[in-house]
């Protein structure tokens, strides 16, 4: 088991970035919050040793990816029907864009909020995901395509 000062700690370090991650995965913010939950749950239960506090980092990021993906691929989630929530902090350009990033397949979603939102290289995305960074290079090579399409035909 954790101390209560390293999972306070941990929270107020990741929680936020946790949640971010989260929300562009599954686009719910209760489900985003129930995630990040559950993430820190399994955090205190296994009581993993980290060599860094960055392997700490990608473990949380990854952990947070794999829970939306079971959660998109679940029963439940695909029988259900969605409530529009909308984002009311933003002004119409920035909701456009979010809209659009949001409309992605998960797999862009992924790649594209790490690298625009979270601030991570290409290699470091691809060592979260489990991947290759071609392959994350490529994905965001057609994300960018996708959002410019998106973006284009609504100004249009």
């Amino acid at each position: 088991m954790r101390t209560n000062a390293e999972i306070e700690r941990v929270v107020n370090e990741y929680a936020t970035m946790l949640l971010r991650v989260a929300y562009s995965q599954l686009n719910n913010r209760a489900e985003a919050e129930d995630t990040v939950q559950e993430v820190l749950l399994k955090y205190m239960e296994k009581a993993p040793i980290f060599q860094s506090e960055e392997h700490e980092k990608a473990w949380l990021l990854r952990v947070t990816v794999n829970h939306c993906k079971n959660h998109l691929a679940s029963a439940w989630f695909r029988k259900r029907a969605d409530l529009d929530e909308g984002i009311p902090a933003l002004d119409n350009a920035e909701l456009e864009v979010v809209s659009a990033v949001a409309a992605l397949p998960a797999k862009y979603r992924a790649v594209v909020h790490l690298y625009y939102f979270e601030g991570y290289s290409t290699k470091e995305i691809a060592e979260i995901l489990h991947s290759r960074p071609n392959t994350v290079s490529s994905r965001l090579s057609r994300a960018r395509a996708l959002l410019a399409k998106a973006l284009k035909e609504e100004i249009v």
